[in-house]
């Protein structure tokens, strides 16, 4: 569904984002992954046609971008970080106006109220919102002419523990769908649960693309802490899982039964974000 081939571009003459190439397949759940400045949003403005001086090639479904025209955006929905609603219109009135701009037919626009529990604030001008309720209101935006194509910027950014859940199952519904989705995040937890593979971005370039899973087997080592008694003290030791063979001191409290806690320590992707790029994720 998208096919990105040596794509360059920056807003200076000192280079930003440099001969990046990668591919996302349908149905996939694609997330950028970095810190704040390293080329994620740039690059998303780049996929959704809003930065078309780019150089390279970068295909969304059947168009190069930079030849897009208006049928362009029947295909694609986008979720920005920051809302793009009207705030003197209520929400519904919202859904209504942004639905006019499309040709294809739309979902129901109570339906989607109602699966981010804003059906009871339908009427309420979104001045009055909450941030949380206009991240929610943003999201079934982008859904309301069914796209083949979600882009979304930080879903689940403002959303407490509960509305970021049901945000989560909406998004692999759309999987389910078959819908390809493009998430842009610096939240690792959501990238781990959510996508099926994940490209680190650090200073324009990519630095990493795996799996989640397979990005935390192959460049962290998986740790066990175990603990005991000795000497009437509580001790606790550590090694590699693949070394547990090898761990004299582990074999003999097993063996006599003195062994009191074993705990995994797998590393997590801001971990391995640390490792291959040596930023943090701020």
């Amino acid at each position: 569904m998208i096919q990105v081939k040596k794509i360059a571009f920056s807003y200076t003459d000192r280079p930003f984002i440099e001969n990046m190439s990668f591919s996302v397949d349908k149905g996939e759940i694609f997330g950028f992954l970095g810190p704040s400045g390293a080329g994620k949003s740039t690059l998303q403005k780049i996929l959704t046609g809003l930065i078309l001086n780019y150089k390279g090639s970068a295909r969304v479904g059947d168009t190069e971008v930079k030849d897009r025209n208006n049928d362009f955006y029947e295909k694609i929905g986008v979720d920005f970080e920051f809302s793009s609603l009207y705030d003197k219109l209520t929400a519904k009135q919202n859904l209504e106006f942004f639905g006019s701009l499309y040709k294809k037919p739309l979902l129901n626009a109570d339906k989607l109220l109602q699966a981010v529990g804003l059906h009871n604030d339908a009427e309420k001008k979104v001045s009055a919102y909450s941030k949380g309720m206009k991240s929610r209101l943003n999201f079934i935006k982008a859904l309301l002419h069914n796209p083949d194509i979600l882009f979304l910027d930080e879903p689940t950014s403002g959303l407490d523990p509960a509305n970021a859940r049901s945000m989560k199952n909406m998004i692999l519904d759309q999987k389910a769908r078959g819908k390809t989705i493009i998430l842009t995040t610096h939240n690792m937890q959501d990238a781990t649960e959510l996508c099926d593979r994940v490209a680190f971005i650090a200073d324009g370039r990519i630095r990493a693309l795996d799996s989640p899973k397979n990005l935390i087997m192959r460049k962290g080592a998986t740790r066990m802490i175990y603990t005991y008694m000795e000497n009437g003290a509580f001790c606790s030791s550590e090694c590699d899982l693949s070394d547990t063979g090898q761990d004299k001191k582990l074999s003999l409290l097993i063996k006599n039964g003195e062994l009191l806690t074993v705990h995994s320590c797998e590393p997590n992707l801001s971990d391995i974000f640390m490792e291959v790029t040596g930023r943090e994720l701020l």
